[in-house]
């Protein structure tokens, strides 16, 4: 799906506009890359854009990602409301490794979430502009980027983290994609280490973020003998399919960003663990927007003013924001409701 908004999206890349970072990607048609609206490069010609509602999109049009800005450490979008609900669903299920590289998975995935295979299909293309499966594979290769860049994972690791049958098409897709080999996109520092000696990722979020609120709410909740926070610094046990690790999340506001950190010895669990991560941590909110909305009440005006940034922590092993209301509440309203219930209970009103 292109956006048709051109001449607006033109401007946020003009203007390097963090807001529209996640929201929009650009495909310059001259040199065959797409970037995100905050690439340090000079930006293209109009004539030269397409815009696009996903990463997934612009790749499936043909477009490979940038090396500068690099799209896969860009905030994800967090769809909340009407049939957008069950992308956002879908979206988490894919994180979580739900579907494979071939359509029956595609028809289990939609299984799951109640609708029909072609429904969910067309919602894809609506919100992403893509398929399921161009969504699957952009965000493997994404994630295979990431850790190429900022790990020192022997390359069978990453392709085997990645969700890559093997080392083989892990190099076969890098070459087609990006014309050069996995290797070639390492940085050449450090030496080999594994997922058991840790990993650490910068996963992005929009900001503002009230760091101080969301540790203040998960150690309300903490279960001492797995989860625990020193200094700013949020520490998980883990345990997946009987093997245990840790895992420790650290804000880097300069960087709109946070540090996580996974030991753990089986690689292939690294995707699960980040999605899980940054469901904890809400990092795909549009923050912003959720904002705006939440001041429209007289009540709840002076709260968001005074934390702004304030989010709903995720609860580690489900899909959904715990927002502590019953299951009669519509769908649609759950997160927003997480959000003004933690804003009260920040005020002490609740």
């Amino acid at each position: 799906m292109e956006l048709l908004d051109r001449k607006t999206y033109y401007r946020a890349f003009q203007s390097h506009d963090a807001r529209f970072d996640g929201r929009v990607f650009v495909g310059v048609t001259s040199t065959g890359i797409y970037c995100r609206p905050i690439c340090p490069a000079r930006a293209p010609k109009f004539e030269n854009c397409r815009f696009f509602a996903s990463a997934a999109a612009a790749q499936e049009a043909g477009f490979r990602p940038c090396l500068r800005c690099r799209p896969e450490i860009a905030p994800d979008l967090a769809f909340w409301r009407g049939t957008a609900n069950t992308v956002s669903r879908a979206l988490a299920l894919i994180a979580e490794g739900a579907l494979d590289e071939d359509e029956a998975g595609v028809e289990a995935l939609a299984e799951r979430l109640g609708v029909g295979g072609r429904q969910l299909r067309r919602l894809f293309k609506q919100h992403l502009g893509a398929s399921p499966i161009a969504v699957a594979q952009t965000r493997r290769v994404l994630f295979a980027k990431q850790l190429l860049h900022d790990t020192r994972l022997p390359m069978a690791e990453v392709a085997m983290s990645a969700g890559f049958g093997s080392v083989r098409r892990f190099n076969e897709t890098f070459r087609d994609l990006f014309d050069r080999p996995p290797s070639a996109l390492r940085r050449k520092i450090g030496v080999d280490t594994s997922a058991r000696d840790g990993v650490t990722l910068r996963l992005a979020y929009r900001p503002p973020y009230d760091w101080p609120g969301m540790l203040a709410a998960l150690a309300a909740r903490a279960a001492p003998d797995n989860e625990w926070i020193e200094g700013d610094v949020w520490h998980r046990r883990i345990e997946i399919d009987g093997a245990t690790g840790t895992v420790a999340v650290a804000h880097l506001p300069a960087r709109n960003s946070v540090a996580v950190t996974i030991r753990f010895p089986s690689v292939k669990a690294l995707p699960v663990l980040v999605a899980r991560i940054r469901r904890v941590f809400d990092l795909g909110a549009d923050i912003a927007t959720i904002g705006s909305h939440l001041a429209r009440d007289p009540k709840l005006a002076p709260l968001v003013a005074r934390r702004p940034g304030l989010r709903a922590p995720g609860d580690w092993e489900r899909e959904t924001i715990v927002s502590g209301i019953d299951d009669k509440t519509p769908p649609a309203w759950r997160p927003w409701h997480a959000y003004a219930v933690q804003h009260l209970r920040m005020a002490g009103h609740g």
